[in-house]
């Protein structure tokens, strides 16, 4: 079984998943951030691909995408970072990024690499559905890696439905019709967003992202859906951070905790 059905089918409360870019701060930083985010607690790690046009990220994750390719992080890099790691990682990974660099590398020899080393699914903000079902669903089923589509307050009941038919692993629910960013709170007209999904009764968990910082946005959010997504908040913390290990373990406690 996938890792991400199996966490949802082991725990469907307050599941936190941590976003950040791969080669950031430093390009030999991926794989002790990884760790020190499964051991401060978090159920789910998301790893940012970089890439020089980041559309759906707002200005904390395309500094990081910046810094990342500058210290020369590539796709290639990435997958030699994680040969092995699940002998130190148990929980989901998930690697988010945009097309441009995964039709490059090739779309099956992408999968068939996410699958040796254990990545468990895929966030792709720019692929479309039509896209995925015709040409890629296939390949993705082959390599056994859950796809994740995106929702926002914009998405039709018609189009949630549709995406909840053709997603496995989780729906990625988008806060606000705006790019990523930490954000003070949860507006009256995002709880009505989240409150209008809930009622659809959807057949995947959802997560929900963009503008989730600290404990009390990550209790609210998880409070209308399966869990949150942080990011920009996440990558301020690896930005200013001295000691990566210690300052992850706060922060993410902090999220659980308050």
């Amino acid at each position: 079984m996938n890792r991400i059905d199996q966490l949802f089918e082991n725990k469907s409360k307050d599941i936190l998943s941590i976003y950040f870019t791969a080669g950031f701060p430093e390009l030999e930083d991926t794989l002790p951030v990884m760790q020190s985010i499964e051991e401060a607690g978090a159920d789910i790690i998301e790893i940012g691909v970089p890439y020089s046009d980041p559309v759906a990220d707002g200005p904390t994750i395309q500094e990081s995408n910046m810094v990342a390719l500058k210290n020369g992080m590539s796709l290639k890099k990435l997958f030699d970072q994680l040969e092995g790691f699940r002998d130190k990682i148990s929980i989901p990974v998930v690697l988010m990024g945009y097309l441009n660099p995964i039709m490059q590398y090739g779309i099956e020899e992408f999968c068939k690499k996410c699958q040796e080393v254990g990545v468990d699914g895929l966030i792709l903000p720019d692929l479309p559905m039509q896209q995925y079902l015709d040409e890629y669903k296939s390949i993705f089923d082959h390599y056994n890696l859950r796809n994740t589509f995106l929702i926002s307050p914009q998405t039709s009941e018609k189009r949630v439905k549709e995406i909840d038919q053709y997603s496995d692993g989780f729906i990625y629910m988008v806060s606000s019709h705006s790019i990523t960013g930490a954000k003070s709170g949860i507006s009256p007209e995002q709880v009505a967003y989240f409150e209008r999904v809930k009622a659809l009764n959807l057949s995947n968990p959802r997560l929900i992202g963009f503008g989730i910082s600290d404990n009390s946005t990550f209790a609210k959010a998880s409070s209308y859906s399966n869990g949150a997504i942080i990011g920009s908040a996440f990558i301020k913390v690896l930005h200013n951070s001295n000691d990566l290990q210690k300052d992850i373990k706060n922060f993410i406690q902090s999220v659980k905790q308050g």
